[in-house]
């Protein structure tokens, strides 16, 4: 099954999980939890807020060489969206991915996650622990803060316990 043909289906609609395909094409589902929707909420104001020159997304489709794989935030630029305007998925990663960690995700698989992206062309991938705080990559390693918007906090945080 294709990627359009997963959002199209009406089967996958208003699932409580994120879907994603591994390098078979078969589909992945992980939980999505409130927490984390306010995470993804908070991070588009902040990149709104301090990044011009492009657009943040939530859920945003990336294909990887490993599948399809959807980044809980990214951040691209007018060029990006220029190049690749509405394609589903992105065949490229935006600028800024972001990935906000669940219960379920394990130490490798972030990490695999975090080199496709790379492979697929981000300059950015950040990691949000369930706690807020966040960390920043680019390809040499991990980064005291973000270069592309160097005043992002952080940590995320929520007035809500």
């Amino acid at each position: 099954m294709q990627w359009q043909e997963i959002c199209d289906n009406p089967l996958f609609r208003n699932l409580p999980f994120k879907l994603e395909t591994n390098r078979w094409g078969q589909i992945v589902m992980s939980p999505a939890t409130n927490q984390h929707g306010l995470y993804q909420a908070r991070m588009i104001r902040w990149l709104a807020k301090l990044l011009d020159g492009g657009e943040p997304l939530v859920e945003c489709g990336i294909q990887t060489a490993e599948g399809v794989k959807v980044a809980d935030v990214a951040w691209g630029s007018t060029a990006f969206f220029k190049k690749n305007g509405r394609a589903n998925p992105y065949l490229e990663a935006p600028e800024i991915v972001v990935e906000i960690l669940s219960p379920s995700n394990s130490a490798e698989e972030i990490e695999f996650k975090k080199k496709l992206y790379f492979i697929a062309g981000a300059r950015e991938f950040w990691l949000c622990n369930t706690n807020g705080s966040l960390r920043f990559f680019n390809q040499n390693g991990e980064m005291a803060s973000s270069l592309l918007t160097p005043r992002f906090p952080l940590s995320i945080e929520t007035d809500y316990q």
